[in-house]
């Protein structure tokens, strides 16, 4: 039981700093390859040290595995790219709904790529989501951006839903590796990838934006990895996705109404909630009468 309860508050930790991020972000308005490129090393220091203090670094890994968690690296460095992106074109309430697509990106690459079957009432709950991000990208923007500018973030964000969900795909195939160990791995693709982009020539001149860089570091990627994936060591699934599905974008839609005064239009509120519900109803097996027990409608069994 204390482990469960342990569990269940690293989890909800995890989710509600995460459901920050987006305020953070906006509010320092750093430029975005300098703050990933930090993000990413301090990232990577708090992460070598939590693996070394595991004990992971002892541990051999097969250079087939070490190359799939390098490719899932890069699918989750351009998802923070897309998502970061996208917060300040549909503001970080629209992102995050939208960025919640992911289990269903997930889905279908399992249904793709694994032949997983996929039930009626994933479908169903699939075509409530899309419908839900139908409505989020024909409303206008309440943030003041213009249509286009609008669109393009809804798009960013469902692009950083699939890098996510590519992401999360391939780190399934790396059974047997702690998933500590695969955020350093992963991290420090991102270092490589990004520091073409970053501007190594003029670091912060001061304590203020350096403060900045280590926060994205060491609390928003090393901290929330390690709660993240500790807690993923001690609850059930539906516990953790619960976390997944409702913590995170409403801490997130909270903080960017407090910190932004965003308010969502009508078609944004009904787009969004279409798609938070969606995201739980799959999370949860939820199934609606009649459906249950119906065969698979794409995939084998």
């Amino acid at each position: 039981m204390q482990t469960q309860l342990r569990g269940a508050l690293e989890m909800s930790a995890a989710m509600a700093i995460s459901g920050t991020i987006g305020w953070f972000v906006v509010h320092f308005d750093q430029p975005l390859a300098d703050l990933l490129f930090s993000r990413c090393v301090f990232g990577a220091a708090t992460l070598l040290i939590v693996c070394f203090a595991l004990g992971l670094l002892k541990r051999g890994i097969a250079p087939r595995k070490f190359a799939l968690a390098a490719w899932g690296g890069v699918a989750l460095v351009v998802n923070w790219v897309l998502i970061f992106a996208s917060f300040s074109r549909a503001s970080i309430s629209i992102a995050t709904a939208v960025y919640n697509t992911q289990p269903f990106m997930l889905v279908a690459l399992g249904a793709l790529l694994l032949s997983e079957r996929l039930t009626a009432m994933k479908a169903i709950w699939l075509c409530i989501a899309f419908a839900g991000v139908v409505l989020v990208a024909q409303a206008k923007s309440g943030g003041g951006a213009d249509g286009s500018s609008y669109f393009v973030g809804v798009l960013m964000a469902l692009g950083a839903a699939f890098c996510y969900a590519l992401a999360a795909f391939v780190t399934k195939k790396l059974d047997g590796i702690a998933p500590h160990l695969i955020a350093l791995i992963q991290v420090c693709v991102g270092i490589v990838m990004l520091a073409p982009f970053a501007n190594l020539r003029a670091l912060p001149a001061d304590a203020a934006t350096w403060g900045v860089h280590l926060t994205m570091g060491v609390v928003y990627t090393g901290l929330v990895f390690v709660l993240l994936y500790g807690a993923l060591q001690k609850l059930s699934t539906p516990v953790a996705g619960a976390s997944l599905s409702f913590i995170y974008p409403l801490v997130a839609i909270g903080v960017d109404y407090v910190a932004f005064g965003q308010r969502l239009g009508a078609l944004q509120v009904v787009g969004a909630a279409a798609i938070l519900i969606a995201a739980a109803g799959m999370t949860f097996g939820w199934t609606l009468p009649g459906l249950a027990r119906r065969s698979p409608v794409a995939g084998k069994s």
